[in-house]
C-alpha cells in the first residue's frame, strides 16, 4: 500500500485550472492537501503562492510540494530560494522520476503552458510515489546548500 504523503499546492493564475485539477485528483487519490491558492484565475503574482508552500515543505508541515505556473520556471526559483527546498521543473514523467531519485526533489514545479491535464496528473503521481535512492546520490544532494 502506498503512503498517502501531505501534499502542499500552489500556483498563479496561469496554473490555476491545473492546480485545481491536480488537487481534485490527489485528493480523490487519498492524500491530504494544503492549497496555498490562489483560489481563481485573477492576475496573481507567483511569489505569493511559492513562498508559503516552501515554507510548508521547510517547516514539514507537508511532505511535498507542487507548484504551478505557466512555465514552472519563476515560481520553480521562488522556491528555490528556501534553504532546504530543492523544487524541480518537470515537463514529463521521466524528468520527474529522475527529479525524486537521484536529486531527493522535495517540491515539484509545473509548467501549465506546456503539458495537459493527463500529464499533469501524471507528473504529479509520479513525483509522489518515486522514492530517493540515496547512496552516491545523497553525497551530491548533501552539497547542494554548502557554498
Amino acid at each position: 500500500m502506498k503512503k498517502k504523503y501531505k501534499i502542499g499546492i500552489g500556483s498563479d493564475h496561469a496554473g490555476y485550472d491545473l492546480k485545481s485539477l491536480i488537487n481534485k485528483y490527489l485528493r480523490e487519490e487519498g492524500y491530504t492537501i494544503k492549497d496555498a491558492g490562489p483560489n481563481s484565475t485573477e492576475s496573481t503574482d507567483y511569489p505569493d503562492y511559492a513562498h508559503p508552500v516552501a515554507k510548508l515543505v521547510t517547516n514539514e508541515m507537508v511532505d511535498f510540494g507542487i507548484l504551478i505556473c505557466g512555465s514552472g520556471n519563476g515560481i520553480g526559483m521562488t522556491a528555490n530560494k528556501h534553504n532546504g527546498v530543492r523544487a524541480a521543473l518537470c515537463w514529463n514523467k521521466e524528468i520527474a522520476e529522475l527529479a525524486r531519485k537521484h536529486n531527493n526533489a522535495n517540491i515539484l514545479a509545473l509548467p501549465a503552458r506546456f503539458i495537459n491535464e493527463k500529464e499533469g496528473k501524471d507528473i504529479a503521481m509520479t513525483f509522489i510515489v518515486t522514492e530517493f535512492e540515496g547512496g552516491r546520490h545523497q553525497r551530491r544532494v548533501d552539497k547542494i546548500n554548502k557554498s
